[in-house]
């Protein structure tokens, strides 16, 4: 599966006091990503729709104010309710940072749900 690309660049807002993004904010930067790959995959009726199970992040090297790069997020896991989600942070051809996540998609009643077919042709483009 081809990645999403989602390109960004490191404001002062998103360092420290030393000019290194701040661990949260990768966080923060790969929830856009996500929601920008995501786009058009509304929930069905009632349904909350993706929901985040769990997180790890791995810093391999920090990112800096001012640098350019791209966060490549792609789906490594399919099941039924769930999928596991890679979302590597990378400047350059070198890799600063991978973030995995479980993502579970739940209705209305907060209780996990089947994917909608509609949804998984989005995320599978």
């Amino acid at each position: 599966m081809t990645p999403h690309i989602f390109p960004f660049s490191i404001a002062y807002a998103d360092t420290d006091a030393g000019g290194i993004v701040y661990h949260g904010r990768y966080i923060e930067i790969a929830e856009r990503a996500r929601m920008k790959w995501m786009r058009g995959a509304v929930p069905a009726g009632d349904d909350i729709g993706f929901v985040i199970k769990s997180l790890a992040i791995d810093y391999i090297r920090p990112l800096r104010l001012g640098d350019d790069f791209v966060v490549e997020s792609r789906m490594t896991k399919l099941g039924a309710a769930s999928l596991n989600v890679e979302q590597k942070f990378v400047k350059d051809g070198d890799v600063y940072a991978i973030l995995t996540a479980s993502v579970a998609y739940i209705g209305a009643n907060l209780r996990p749900k089947r994917i909608p077919a509609e949804m998984l042709e989005i995320l599978e483009q």
